[in-house]
């Protein structure tokens, strides 16, 4: 049979005839609605040629290419079983079901008859492709996994690769360059995707951009080792891959017992990364957690840090809840002994010394100041130098290895140790109104197995909320080292950085909300002086930055100034006025031809507003920077562009602004003039940011 599924501009076909592997014979545009005889036609167009000095039938990629294919690339999987060296050896196909519509299960069976695999094939209505694939073994001995991963063709034209980078605090550093013969592979052996993490592994026609050209991107749902990789082989064919990176005996499947790897999450677009974007936000609102606005919050970490007393909190949470805050996450330093950290992680328990009367008195002030309260946890973690640790040194792995920020991690494959914190957290979210747990880690593992840590951390998370439905979850890991579609599934907010500076912020915000919408991307308003980069912002480029996202505030507001606080309080309105915007809309980024400015923004789904910001970064390449062009909105409509303040100007440097900006009412425009010809923009200085409203007219 030949299979195909549709959906959202997006096809994916596969010649499942006869008794092989099948062969996956496109993926990417829409095909249309094909009927038997024209998808038998397509599939025997696309049986290539025979080559000298090859095999002597054409080579055609399978779901699971290998050697016995005559495929001698990347091999779809790798491992053995004792005493028996021709495992895995070749597959065969045993069936192809259709459980439902779009969704595929082809079952294979290698030839000894030792080992079946069922791969899952699904396509959303959003056009989202997601596989995966479950190993049983059927022998009397173990078999020793070495990969299984989802390997996937691109057409030739795909000749350009991009990925991200990064460090701490500069996560999703954009990497380009050209496809050639062998494999781009990242890797990740943090335990954690990292702040390196490649994120999105993108293939696509050169030089495309968010808004123009074909890409073909691939994700790992996972939030552990991994990897993803490109590769253009000799032989003709180029593919990508994903898969979790697994280490020597890490996947020991029994007798008997089944392996199941996780999501590969693949996406076609022939409008750039916007247009994954396109496809990526609605699939994942479709199954998130997210059920409520998200509300401003405020951290207090960069106010007090360790520095923990009633007094100063609560007359921090006054001055939250006068500007309009409405979650107050008290942050590391609130238990036993933790006066810094190099002590007393893992002792979860309310520091009396701190706290004698424990969290109530403070959490009755923030009641009282209109917020609900969060707390601060990082539950896989520990210190040597804590009552846990001496008490049960086993729990503790490896206590003899390198300290990471003075920490080491906690077993939670251990079930004493998984016991033990999850009753810890629950006996917390048990005795105080706790709305919110800022989940925290802040260490890589650099040991022992990455997958029994990863699915332990899953449970551990999917216990805490069935047990705790109303609390919600922020996912931090040192910032953005665990931001993948794995951890997304479990929370409703993660930490895009450990930095608040806008300048760095606006890059990483720009590439993490490639894949996860604005609403999960926590964005906070620090104080002047950058708490990691020592850099010093205007307060109306650090507003118009955290505007974009899961907004909040970390910063000691009682030592803001009163013309700050009414600029703060007018940016919280502001926020919550646009959240349902910011929150539901379409993310759109304009291409630009200088590296210094940039404009992205979010359209509302019907079409009829927008809200953009256009960011200068540093000096513009020329006096007169190009137009700024509002892409994503209905061509055929009029709208009405003005400027919008949310509590504090941009600063230009100009004799005199462009003509439309001195109307007060604006200008009105089609949405096509508006994507293709613009506006005429102000000379901002470097490091600022001006918005604009943009609203369909009649």
């Amino acid at each position: 049979m030949i299979s195909h599924i549709r959906a959202a501009g997006t096809s994916f076909l596969l010649d499942a005839r006869g008794t092989g592997v099948p062969s996956v014979v496109h993926w990417g545009r829409d095909l249309g609605a094909l009927d038997e005889a024209a998808l038998t036609a397509v599939a025997d167009a696309a049986v290539p040629a025979v080559p000298p000095s090859s095999i002597d039938m054409p080579l055609r990629l399978t779901l699971l290419p290998g050697l016995t294919d005559g495929w001698s690339g990347r091999p779809g999987i790798s491992g053995f079983s004792s005493g028996d060296s021709r495992n895995p050896g070749a597959f065969s196909l045993v069936g192809v079901e259709t459980p439902a519509q779009h969704k595929l299960l082809v079952r294979l069976a290698n030839i000894a008859g030792s080992l079946a695999i069922t791969v899952e094939i699904e396509l959303s209505e959003h056009g989202v492709l997601g596989l995966r694939s479950s190993i049983t073994n059927r022998a009397s001995t173990a078999f020793e996994l070495g990969s299984l991963d989802v390997i996937l063709p691109v057409p030739d034209r795909a000749s350009e690769v991009l990925d991200f980078s990064g460090l701490w605090t500069h996560e999703r550093r954009p990497q380009r360059h050209r496809m050639a013969h062998g494999v781009w592979s990242r890797e990740s052996r943090h335990g954690r995707p990292g702040h390196d993490d490649a994120f999105l592994l993108t293939v696509g026609t050169p030089g495309f951009g968010f808004r123009t050209g074909e890409v073909w991107a691939v994700h790992l749902a996972w939030s552990g080792d991994k990897r993803l990789w490109a590769e253009r082989s000799a032989l003709g064919p180029a593919t990508v891959g994903a898969g979790e990176l697994l280490a020597p005996g890490e996947a020991r499947v029994e007798p008997g017992e089944t392996w199941t790897t996780p999501w590969t999450i693949a996406v076609y677009s022939d409008a750039g990364l916007d247009g994954l974007s396109a496809h990526l936000h609605p699939w994942i609102r479709s199954w998130s957690t997210i059920t409520t606005p998200r509300p401003v919050v405020l951290n207090t970490w960069e106010a007090v840090y360790f520095d923990h007393d009633l007094t100063t909190l609560g007359e921090l949470a006054d001055v939250a809840g006068r500007v309009g805050v409405e979650r107050f996450v008290l942050d590391d330093g609130w238990f036993s002994g933790r006066t810094d950290d190099r002590r007393a992680l893992g002792d979860w328990f309310v520091d009396r010394a701190k706290w004698p009367d424990g969290l109530m008195p403070l959490i009755d002030r923030v009641h009282r100041a209109g917020m609900d309260f969060g707390l601060w946890v990082e539950p896989e973690m520990i210190n040597l130098d804590s009552d846990t640790a001496r008490e049960h040194p086993d729990w503790v792995i490896d206590a003899d290895g390198l300290s990471w920020r003075f920490q080491h991690v906690l077993d939670l494959g251990n079930p004493d140790a998984f016991d033990w914190i999850y009753a810890r957290i629950d006996a917390l979210l048990t005795e105080y109104p706790i709305r919110y747990l800022k989940w925290d880690h802040n260490r890589d593992l650099l040991t022992a197995s990455a997958h029994r840590q990863t699915t332990a951390l899953y449970r551990l998370i999917d216990a805490v909320r069935a047990a705790h439905p109303t609390v919600e979850i922020e996912s931090c890991a040192s910032g953005g080292a665990r931001i993948d579609l794995g951890i997304l599934r479990r929370v409703d907010r993660v930490w895009t950085s450990d930095t608040n500076d806008p300048l760095e912020r606006q890059e990483i915000q720009r590439y993490s909300s490639i894949v996860i919408p604005p609403e999960y991307l926590g964005g906070h308003l620090g104080a002047a002086r950058s708490h990691t980069t020592w850099r010093t912002s205007d307060l109306g480029f650090r507003l118009a930055t955290a505007l974009f996202g899961s907004a909040g505030i970390e910063w000691n507001l009682t030592a803001a100034g009163e013309d700050e606080l009414a600029s703060i309080a007018t940016w919280i309105s502001s926020y919550k006025s646009l959240r349902g915007l910011l929150h539901s809309g379409t993310v759109v980024r304009a291409d630009s031809s200088d590296p210094a400015l940039s404009l992205h923004g979010v359209v509302s789904s019907d079409g009829s507003t927008g809200l953009f910001a256009y960011v200068a970064s540093g000096a513009p390449l020329t006096a007169l920077p190009a137009p700024m062009r509002f892409p994503g909105l209905d061509p055929d409509r009029v709208y009405r562009v003005a400027p919008l303040s949310v509590g504090a100007e941009p600063r230009a440097i100009q004799d005199a602004a462009p003509p439309w900006l001195g109307n007060p009412e604006g200008v009105c425009l089609t949405g096509v003039v508006l994507a293709a010809v613009g506006l005429p923009a102000p000379l901002l200085a470097p490091e600022q940011a001006a918005l604009y409203s943009v609203t369909a007219v009649g």
